[in-house]
């Protein structure tokens, strides 16, 4: 798809952000954010008194995951700020938690999103946010 120079630069940023590479990341969090949302649901619902901390700590990354998803679909310029704070966020918090999951197992006796920096994901938890800050920062040239 061709980008037309006639629009603003925003629009051609937008457009750049959210088509090829940036769809197929755009579904990627979108799949995780369902996956990670339905986990924490769950994990909350069903056994909230084996691991609150863990259990919140994966809903809150699943909200981190939904909103960059979103952010990263907008493509606007706030929404990119959005999304790059996010994917800070959940950079971070994937290697604070999955550290923390290490070092006190006991806080972490079942499995979540961020523990053992997104093992039982693959490492996408690792993994996603710096292909999303790398992404937005290619885009915004």
């Amino acid at each position: 798809m061709t980008v037309s120079t006639s629009g603003s630069s925003e629009d051609v940023v937008r457009e750049r952000t959210r088509t090829g590479t940036g769809r197929i990341l755009i579904a990627v969090y979108a799949v995780f954010s369902l996956a990670a949302a339905a986990r924490s649901f769950v994990q909350i619902v069903d056994r909230f008194h084996v691991a609150p901390i863990a259990f919140i700590l994966s809903a809150v990354a699943a909200a981190f995951y939904i909103l960059a998803t979103f952010a990263l679909a907008r493509a606007s310029s706030v929404s990119r700020r959005l999304a790059t704070w996010s994917c800070i966020i959940e950079f971070v918090g994937v290697v604070t938690v999955g550290t923390i999951s290490f070092v006190v197992p006991e806080w972490f006796p079942e499995p979540t999103v961020w523990s053992h920096f997104g093992q039982g994901y693959l490492f996408i938890p690792l993994v996603l946010p710096i292909v999303g800050l790398w992404w937005l920062r290619h885009t915004a040239r």
